[in-house]
């Protein structure tokens, strides 16, 4: 009885210890799933952020925001290269690449249009984020679609990520991030690259106003300065001629201009 007892003691003690230990081993497991999300949070927000600074850094200038988005979205969510298009109601044009083989950028010289199944083409039809696994397993591909061909052949791309960027319900742009392996994007993936294309669209509308806001500005600028000479120049037609038309065609960009006077049936050079 003495020696049943002592197993019995044994026999618990060892289950308690292997208990205590599953419970070690769960703690531990569930802190490193913990360290690991907040790190992908601060590092998330750390992207944000980046893209908020040269946002207000470069006001105006698209060029660097898009290249700063491109960089972080294709370095956070794991992919291999990236690019980002804009869209002008008809075709889309390719102006920033992130990592992507020579041989493919060379291949995307100039407007095009998708085919209207291909990834791109989804998103241009629907608005929607297009998620496609394996590029070389769709239908294009094996048709030999010249884009889709050029996409995996040229650029090595298996697994895609194309995700709208919207003013409202108006498409003005895509962000496409692409894996030269088979490895689907997650939710977390998608979710950080929806809102870089939301910041995107954010820096491409201040730069539309802040252009308008100039344009407004010197033309403004303009008109005070003819009346300025108008003023000065009683009588006097020709610094009024010249000063407005030295102000078009600053204003209009040209390079050359004149300004004529209809007299008698017929136009004068003044």
């Amino acid at each position: 009885m003495a020696r049943k007892g002592a197993k019995s003691r044994r026999r618990i003690t060892g289950l308690r210890s292997n208990a205590a230990k599953a419970r070690t081993h769960a703690d531990r497991a569930a802190n490193a799933d913990l360290k690991k999300k907040l790190a992908e949070a601060l590092e998330q927000q750390a992207a944000t952020s980046d893209v908020l600074g040269v946002i207000s850094s470069s006001p105006g200038d698209l060029q660097p925001v898009f290249d700063t988005i491109l960089a972080l979205a294709t370095r956070i969510c794991g992919a291999k290269f990236g690019m980002l298009n804009l869209y002008d109601g008809d075709s889309f044009r390719t102006v920033a690449f992130h990592n992507a083989p020579p041989a493919y950028i060379e291949s995307r010289s100039g407007p095009f249009r998708p085919h209207p199944e291909s990834g791109l083409g989804y998103v241009e039809r629907t608005r929607q984020v297009a998620h496609v696994e394996d590029v070389r397993a769709r239908q294009l591909y094996l048709d030999g679609d010249p884009v889709v061909v050029a996409l995996a052949d040229l650029g090595g791309a298996r697994t895609l990520l194309i995700v709208p960027m919207l003013k409202q319900a108006e498409l003005i742009g895509t962000i496409g991030i692409y894996r030269q392996e088979v490895c689907p994007f997650t939710a977390k993936q998608i979710e950080l690259v929806s809102n870089f294309a939301a910041q995107a669209v954010i820096a491409i509308e201040n730069t539309r106003l802040l252009n308008e806001l100039r344009e407004s500005l010197a033309q403004q600028t303009a008109s005070s300065e003819v009346l300025e000479v108008i003023s000065s120049s009683p009588g006097e037609l020709e610094p009024v001629f010249t000063t407005m038309l030295q102000n078009a065609l600053r204003i209009c960009e040209a390079g050359i201009g004149n300004l004529f006077r209809y007299e008698n049936g017929a136009f004068r050079e003044s």
